[in-house]
């Protein structure tokens, strides 16, 4: 990987992506060069929240899905990268986003760890069936089928 922190003088590999800074995360990210160990589901809210930061949803929408799509297919097989949870994925982000009151990622996953530790019953609130194992919403967005979206 060639994007590292400085400890002490000397090059040291991030071990988890919060050790690198929002502009490297992102730069790391858009060029492929990020570890795939490092962009574990909370490394993909955090890409939804920087693009959320600095565009409007439908544009963060966008470079999410396209970003992790080619990250997807860059790292692996092309085969994890599921549209229909991206899209969600940035809208429940944006609706946190909207009532948080945080400086950076890191305030915002405290302020609101329901992110990190049940996501999947977020995503429940908007999708009566497993949404995670149909095939047809991973390969195109299928709308919400439960509570629309914020």
């Amino acid at each position: 990987m060639n994007c590292c922190t400085s400890y002490n003088g000397f090059k040291k590999e991030p071990t988890h992506h919060s050790q690198l800074q929002d502009e490297e995360f992102l730069e790391s990210f858009e060029k492929g060069i990020l570890e795939p160990s490092l962009f574990t589901h909370e490394a993909h809210l955090r890409l939804a929240w920087l693009y959320l930061q600095h565009n409007a949803k439908e544009k963060a929408i966008v470079k999410t899905c396209q970003g992790i799509k080619a990250f997807d297919i860059m790292h692996g097989k092309g085969d994890k990268y599921h549209v229909t949870i991206t899209v969600a994925s940035v809208h429940i982000v944006e609706h946190f986003r909207q009532k948080s009151t945080a400086n950076n990622f890191n305030e915002f996953i405290m302020e609101f760890p329901v992110l990190t530790s049940d996501f999947k019953s977020l995503l429940g609130r908007h999708y009566t069936y497993d949404v995670f194992l149909d095939e047809v919403a991973k390969q195109s967005y299928v709308a919400a089928t439960g509570e629309p979206f914020f």
